[in-house]
């Protein structure tokens, strides 16, 4: 139906704002008067860093929101996982069971919710006699959500065999409850570390500026020469390379 369309969302593309897009335009903007400032204090550097800074930083700004998108979409949909195994146990059928549990999901996250969007658009497709499996496949390959495919593949499963849906429910939401905590755990001990390296990131720009506020003409040579220009450039090439390096040992895929 035209209505459950409209509320499909796809989880692999994420459409920066006008007020995101401009956020990240400030950014970009930042980071290359720093940039030009500490390696080449020239106009000339600041108007070529100025548009790939811009660029990287819109690319960033976007994967960041995707991920933090399939991350809150993953914790309501363990929320969701729940409630749905407690609707199957008290006797509903899998597609009462669904449209039961939006009700609950709608008093936790509101209209707005991602999981009760989608939990919307499946039960509205059910109720055109769409098969669960199907309807769930199709979410999970939106979602990217390793758990959403397992569901589906459960619940064929068991309607299959005859199983007790609500028993294997129950064992499907505790499996993902503990893969979710690991996570967060891994999130949690993470991010203390991804804090400590923004600061050492920007430890090199504070020296070179107590340097030259304390020092002034101490790195003229640096700006001013051929040979120095060249060196700053290498250092700038390291820098990039040692910050990246340690972005990506503290981006755990998980």
């Amino acid at each position: 139906p035209v209505t459950a369309c409209k509320q499909q969302i796809d989880y692999g593309t994420y459409h920066l704002s006008f007020q995101e897009v401009l956020l990240a335009l400030g950014k970009g903007a930042a980071v290359s008067a720093l940039f030009a400032y500490i390696f080449y204090r020239s106009m000339l550097a600041f108007g070529f860093m100025l548009p790939l800074c811009c660029g990287i930083l819109i690319w960033r700004e976007r994967r960041q929101r995707l991920k933090r998108r399939k991350r809150m979409l993953a914790q309501q949909f363990k929320e969701a996982m729940v409630i749905l195994a407690a609707s199957l146990s008290a006797g509903y059928a899998v597609e009462n069971a669904m449209a039961v549990s939006l009700e609950e999901l709608r008093l936790l996250y509101g209209e707005r919710g991602l999981i009760v969007r989608e939990f919307s658009g499946m039960v509205q497709q059910i109720r055109t006699n769409r098969n669960v499996e199907q309807v769930l496949a199709e979410f999970a390959g939106r979602s990217g959500l390793e758990d959403v495919q397992n569901l589906a593949e459960v619940l064929g499963i068991g309607k299959r065999t005859g199983g007790d849906l609500g028993s294997i429910m129950r064992h499907t939401a505790e499996v993902i409850r503990d893969k979710m905590q690991v996570k967060e755990e891994i999130i949690t001990l993470t991010t203390s570390r991804q804090f400590e390296q923004k600061i050492m990131n920007g430890i090199p720009f504070g020296i070179i500026l107590y340097i030259d506020f304390t020092s002034p003409g101490f790195f003229q040579t640096m700006y001013h020469t051929w040979l120095g220009r060249i060196c700053m450039t290498v250092y700038l090439g390291v820098y990039v390379g040692a910050v990246y390096l340690a972005k990506r040992i503290l981006d755990i895929p998980i």
